[in-house]
């Protein structure tokens, strides 16, 4: 191979890699940037949650569980972002029976994401606040034979905002007790319409984690 030619490939091979080193080292002084900077401090809780309300009327419980990540947590101020599902386990009567027949119950579930804020944790007794959006749906049970037809179902939108008093029962263990009120939309189906699911609730939640 011709000197010359050795030597030109060597310089371009120095000046790309030159080129290199310094677009990397202003990379790597910018800071990535993200929604959440500084110094980020984590924890997180899970556990059941118990609801009471109304279901056409009727007292009802939902019975589920929730969890959520705590994000750069002050004494004053804690944001958790998670989530929640939750099944009716009280019974109530269809709102539409076969005729001669009183078999057939209501059965419905429904979950989302929950957004939740704490006002001064380092209390013995605070105040929470969170709101849940999601989604749910409504089916039949025939308590006769123990079936579910599960092709045959009504979805609804829910939202559910709540105020709780929590209690710090151990650094890792606190119990929240609190009221809210159920948003359903989209229930038109068994008998059944918004206003039998939509309702004043009241919530009984155990939480366990890192606060």
């Amino acid at each position: 191979m011709d000197m010359g030619n050795v030597m030109k490939w060597i310089t371009a091979s120095a000046l790309c890699l030159s080129l290199a080193a310094g677009l990397s080292g202003i990379a790597s002084a910018q800071e990535a940037q993200t929604l959440i900077s500084g110094n980020v401090t984590h924890g997180g809780f899970g556990g059941p949650e118990i609801k009471f309300g109304t279901v056409a009327g009727s007292p009802g419980v939902w019975v589920g569980g929730r969890g959520g990540w705590i994000i750069n947590a002050t004494p004053n101020h804690a944001i958790s972002i998670g989530g929640g599902g939750y099944g009716l386990v009280s019974d109530h009567l269809a709102g539409i029976q076969p005729a001669g027949s009183e078999n057939l119950y209501a059965l419905s579930g429904y979950g989302g994401f929950i957004l939740e804020y704490t006002n001064r944790s380092y209390r013995l007794a605070h105040i929470t606040v969170s709101s849940l959006i999601g989604a749910g749906a409504v089916l039949l049970r025939d308590k006769e034979y123990e079936t579910v037809n599960e092709d045959e179902n009504d979805p609804f939108f829910v939202f559910e905002p709540s105020l709780s008093i929590e209690l710090n029962v151990t650094h890792f263990f606190r119990i929240a007790a609190g009221a809210g009120y159920r948003f359903t939309n989209g229930i038109s189906d068994f008998g059944y319409s918004d206003s039998d699911f939509s309702a004043f609730t009241g919530t009984l939640t155990f939480k366990f984690g890192k606060f």
